[in-house]
């Protein structure tokens, strides 16, 4: 009796381990359960409040899920028709655009950009007549960053366009890369020129109607729906959200550059058609010649101007094409381009040879587990490869954190103590201006500086170091800055230099604010 009870007690432990073996390789063997895990886990490690993640192959979804809440300690969560900033990624639907129009033999990648838009000047005149159109693509224009024109005011579309002509160059054209957003603005007017229709208008019409993208919108101000994710920054450890819809909004200025809006249940259609020559459903939006431009590479990108990622795929070669990144991977191609703006990321991968794309979009300021649910995505659906990128990117990005940390504690370091400024402070009152930044006003609030630039970022001056001063923004998430003044030989103030930007003090009868409340 008692062998028997030994026989069945070996038996049922034989019977239950090959039960629970079998349903350990069942989920281990199904990518679908193991991806979904992985991605779980990352939201949880990076902290990101709320994201997406989309992924199709060879025609098919194969994978489409909401993480997460809309917005931190509130309870509607993230589905796959919650909306979130396209960002960046737009670019590539602003060249899809553009590309319908060569089909249509209406305009050519290297038509000069006088030939459609005569009044568009840069600050070389030599470097204005050999623009072309492809070079609105590609960031090799010359032109610095120039974000400050829609980032940090309030002016038209046309305005900013008029300003360019004020920003010296960088290097010489098509020497160099650095990634620019205007030029996809001025992409955008060539667009509206040839075809008739505003961007906005256009991209509807010609991309998000054919291929049923219902609930996507092409500028912030159209999103209306309830179900939205709302950004958030981390500062000071701590992570909040940004009530701001004037910040969401700036973007729309630029809106060729990045301020498309859209929810997994749409993108789909948009990730197949960009991976199928252009067809989607039996439409096709692009011919496969032009299609194929949009992923020819155009352009080199340096190191400085691509990702720190780099540092660990360890890329042989870094392109760029019409509105996409492109690398070596694992001695495949890869197609990207990321997308963030205030509070918001996103990134569309592709893996052309496997048919395979992935689109990332989360509601973090540069949450850059996006970069690691793409490459797993990657592994995972094409290549049958393995490896923890999460958390390698956790290390690699937390060391580029604290290295920012001992900088701004490095530059703290250098502080004198027990400065005072030059003036009195009702010296350092009034109005600041620049033809290609704006204005900045400086009041005095409470018995202290205050400033407001082109009334879209203001805080409050705190003294740091002779005529130095730390501003701190009331719109939390752009944190803290120093802001310098300069003055003449007369001992008088002249110039306030902030984020790089130098602007000149308008004369005293020109100055306002300078009472104290």
């Amino acid at each position: 009796m008692k062998n028997n009870l030994l026989l069945f007690a070996l038996l049922l432990t034989v019977c239950i381990s090959h039960s629970l073996f079998a349903q350990s390789k069942k989920t281990t063997s199904d990518p679908v359960a193991r991806y979904d895990a992985y991605a779980q886990q990352a939201v949880r490690e990076w902290k990101v409040p709320g994201l997406t993640v989309t992924v199709v192959k060879d025609g098919k979804v194969v994978f489409k899920k909401g993480y997460g809440v809309r917005v931190l300690g509130q309870p509607e969560t993230v589905d796959t028709k919650t909306l979130f900033a396209m960002a960046s990624t737009t670019k590539a639907m602003t060249a899809a655009c553009l590309g319908m129009m060569v089909d249509e033999g209406k305009l050519r990648w290297d038509d000069p950009v006088t030939n459609y838009l005569p009044d568009f000047q840069l600050y070389d005149p030599a470097v204005t007549r050999e623009l072309r159109v492809r070079d609105l693509l590609i960031h090799n224009t010359g032109v610095g960053n120039a974000d400050v024109l829609w980032a940090a005011m309030q002016v038209t579309p046309d305005e900013i366009l008029h300003r360019v002509r004020l920003v010296k160059p960088s290097y010489s054209l098509r020497s160099s890369f650095i990634y620019q957003n205007i030029m996809y603005l001025a992409a955008g007017k060539v667009l509206e020129k040839v075809s008739g229709m505003p961007w906005d208008v256009f991209i509807r019409t010609r991309i998000f109607d054919p291929l049923g993208m219902s609930r996507t919108r092409a500028h912030f101000a159209d999103v209306t729906d309830p179900n939205r994710a709302k950004p958030h920054v981390e500062r000071n450890d701590t992570i909040r959200a940004v009530n701001s819809l004037k910040e969401e909004g700036l973007v729309d200025a630029v809106g060729p550059a990045g301020s498309v809006w859209t929810c997994p249940d749409d993108v789909t259609a948009w990730m197949i058609c960009m991976l199928d020559s252009g067809r989607y459903n039996g439409k096709v939006l692009l011919k496969p010649a032009t299609w194929a431009e949009l992923f020819k590479p155009q352009t080199l990108v340096t190191d400085s101007e691509f990702y720190p990622t780099q540092q660990l795929t360890k890329p042989v070669w870094k392109t760029y094409g019409l509105g996409w990144f492109q690398q070596d991977y694992r001695g495949h191609r890869i197609n990207f381009h990321t997308g963030s703006l205030t509070g918001m990321v996103a990134i569309h991968g592709q893996l052309p040879d496997q048919k395979l794309a992935v689109y990332v979009q989360g509601n973090l300021d540069h949450a850059e587990l996006r970069h690691a649910l793409m490459l797993r995505a990657f592994d995972e659906f094409g290549l049958g490869l393995s490896r923890d990128w999460s958390a390698e990117f956790q290390k690699l990005y937390g060391g580029i954190k604290q290295k920012g940390k001992l900088a701004e504690r490095k530059a703290d370091s250098t502080r004198v103590l027990n400065t005072k400024p030059s003036l009195p402070l009702t010296a350092y009152v009034g109005s600041y201006t620049d033809p290609l930044y704006g204005k900045a006003d400086v009041t005095l609030r409470d018995g202290k500086l205050y400033t407001s630039l082109n009334n879209v970022m203001t805080g409050y001056l705190d003294h740091w170091n002779f005529d130095t001063f730390r501003l701190t923004y009331d719109q939390f998430w752009n944190g803290k800055e120093p802001v310098s003044f300069v003055l003449n030989t007369q001992g008088k103030v002249a110039k306030l230099t902030i984020s790089g930007l130098e602007l000149a003090k308008a004369p005293e009868g020109l100055s306002n604010g300078t009472t104290e409340r």
